[in-house]
């Protein structure tokens, strides 16, 4: 019995030789083909050498210029998040409005940012590079003021653009609605809020919510409130535009009040308190106790913000001294804003309409840059209280301190920052009227990523159609998905081989206990 077994064993061992070779063939292919398979997926995720593309947009504001530069990938232009600000230059000199009297000095004043401009990007890549200007509401004041004027202020700028070695798009004014719109765009396109997919877009809609920001923006001549209302009204529809991106439709309320930036609305307060002094005298709230400052009275009355105050005065100059007054200076500035006749369901200021607040607001330009002054930016936001607080206690110190202080800043801009301060609480408050309960839903953006909030970015994207009226098809997975998905079926199948292999090899221990 035990011979015949022993030879049975014996007998069938060359088959067993076979299958063991074959299967030693068979395992290794399989490894070296998962091998070979892990190594394509690893170096196809290598990142491909960079096909940049570069665009430039000039800000003509009222005070002053400044050029951006913007990069993205190629191949991900239609993606929302990725065009990047690398460079931001500010030109020297006033905005292109205040070369009226001399216009053929604006477009020259261009020309050292334009050269930084050709030092970032790549020498190759010049003439490709799209260079657009969009200028805003200190040049439609200088349209409205003296057409002749403004045209050649344009003539001079497209004349430097085109003499650049970029690929000239065009140098206009843009409108206030245009203006809101595209700092609308900014924002949201930066925040990421246009674009989701898969789980991001599932978590995205359990959101209570709005799923789009609202933009505040202020500038030196006009100021603009962009949001999507919670519900479509027909009562204004000048005030509405309507997009469609990335296959989404979105509904947008948005005005611009021209003569309600900073620098326009401190110039028609001061034509209102003029007509109250009798001999060019005026103690101001709104400045700090101890300023002083002289102004040409007929510099007062040149832009339509102010001429409609125009009247014939004894004294030819104004003289203000500064008080200091936070409560004073608010009751002057509320003034400005005429809340007695509303056409509408509600309104803002002046007549027009304004939908109910919806949603977070991202305050930005003039918005951030007196907040930031006053360390009211910090990423916990501040209450309307502690805001009010900290503006008001600005107001009341000293001008010599303040100055002493802050020496570095110009005298003009420092002197103005009380101004500002009260009068963005005015404007935001009386307003737009937002109130201490939804106060904190505004955040101030001086920057998202690395790029500036502001208009910019949202004109190039919509002048270069990189933001899509339907979303474009994409595979299924992520390419890094496909690539985790093949590393794991390719170990699963290398462990299956392994275990197939070690079933039919068994260990010689067994075959010593089989004999």
């Amino acid at each position: 019995m035990h011979s015949a077994l022993l030879l049975s064993v014996t007998g069938t061992k060359p088959k067993m030789s076979t299958t063991r070779k074959i299967l030693l063939i068979l395992g290794f292919l399989s490894t070296l083909a998962a091998i070979a398979l892990i190594t394509v997926a690893v170096t196809q995720n290598q990142p491909l050498p960079k096909n940049v593309k570069y665009g430039i947009v000039l800000d003509a504001g009222s005070s002053h210029t400044n050029l951006y530069v913007y990069e993205w990938p190629a191949e991900k232009e239609n993606d929302t998040g990725v065009v990047q600000q690398v460079e931001v230059c500010k030109v020297e000199g006033p905005g292109i409005s205040g070369y009226s009297q001399t216009t053929e000095k604006a477009g020259p004043s261009l020309v050292q940012c334009l050269r930084q401009a050709e030092e970032v990007i790549p020498l190759k890549q010049h003439r490709e590079t799209p260079v657009y200007l969009g200028a805003t509401a200190g040049m439609r004041l200088l349209r409205l003021e003296n057409k002749d004027a403004a045209d050649k202020v344009l003539s001079s700028v497209e004349k430097t653009l085109r003499s650049a070695p970029f690929n000239f798009q065009g140098a206009r004014i843009i409108s206030g609605q245009e203006e809101g719109a595209y700092g609308w765009i900014t924002i949201n396109y930066l925040l990421g809020n246009f674009k989701q997919s898969g789980w991001k877009k599932f978590l995205h809609s359990l959101k209570s919510i709005s799923e789009t920001s609202g933009a505040l923006d202020l500038g030196g001549a006009s100021t603009q409130i962009t949001f999507v209302p919670a519900e479509i009204s027909s009562e204004s529809p000048q005030n509405l535009l309507y997009f469609r991106l990335y296959g989404k439709d979105y509904q947008v309320y948005t005005h611009s009040f021209l003569c309600y930036g900073k620098d326009q609305a401190l110039q028609q307060k001061l034509a209102r308190d003029l007509q109250s002094t009798e001999n060019g005298s005026l103690f101001d709230p709104c400045f700090h106790q101890g300023y002083q400052r002289t102004i040409s009275i007929s510099n007062f009355f040149k832009n339509p913000c102010t001429s409609v105050e125009k009247k014939q005065f004894r004294f030819s100059q104004l003289y203000i001294e500064g008080e200091g007054n936070y409560e004073k200076c608010r009751r002057n500035i509320q003034n400005l804003f005429n809340k007695t006749n509303c056409p509408y369901s509600s309104c803002s200021f002046n007549g027009i309409y304004l939908p109910p607040l919806q949603g977070d607001f991202g305050a930005f330009s003039a918005f951030y840059f007196v907040m930031n002054f006053l360390n009211l930016t910090n990423d916990v936001p501040f209450t309307l209280d502690e805001v009010t607080s900290a503006v008001e206690k600005f107001c009341a110190r000293p001008w010599h301190e303040v100055k002493l202080q802050y020496h570095q800043i110009k005298e003009k801009y420092l002197s103005e920052y009380c101004f500002s301060g009260a009068y963005i609480l005015s404007l935001l408050e009386n307003g737009y009227e937002f109130t201490a309960e939804n106060w904190q839903r505004i955040h101030f953006l001086g920057k998202i990523g690395s790029s500036d909030a502001g208009w910019t970015l949202g004109y190039m994207l919509n002048l270069t159609n990189m933001i899509p009226a339907e979303e474009p098809p994409a595979p299924p997975l992520s390419y890094s998905s496909y690539v985790g998905l093949m590393v794991l079926c390719s170990l699963v199948l290398v462990s299956v081989i392994l275990l197939a292999w070690l079933l039919f090899h068994k260990p010689k221990c067994l075959q010593k206990g089989i004999v």
